[in-house]
């Protein structure tokens, strides 16, 4: 029964990395869209993912000021997260 209940937890842990992902995939695919950045649903999707790409922002600003390869490290760092968190949920 513990081992069902660990299961089903990695798969929940799992799909929450993944939809966070793609959360941030669109966030940089938005930003490419000048004339939506007031829409609301982009609005939403900045106020969820902003924060955490802000960390690498901060440490890695834009090269030329113009390309922005923080998003890369992001999605390192969650694939990073995510592989511990599923390492502690089905040991």
């Amino acid at each position: 029964m513990a081992h069902m209940i660990r299961y089903y937890l990695a798969n929940f842990a799992h799909l929450l990395f993944y939809g966070y992902t793609l959360l941030i995939f669109g966030r940089i695919i938005l930003t490419w869209i000048p004339s939506w950045q007031n829409h609301v649903l982009v609005r939403f999707i900045s106020f969820l993912t902003d924060p955490y790409l802000k960390i690498f922002q901060r440490v890695l600003p834009p090269l030329g000021g113009v390309l922005d390869i923080s998003p890369i490290i992001a999605f390192f760092c969650l694939r990073i997260a995510e592989s511990i968190v599923l390492r502690m949920i089905l040991l």
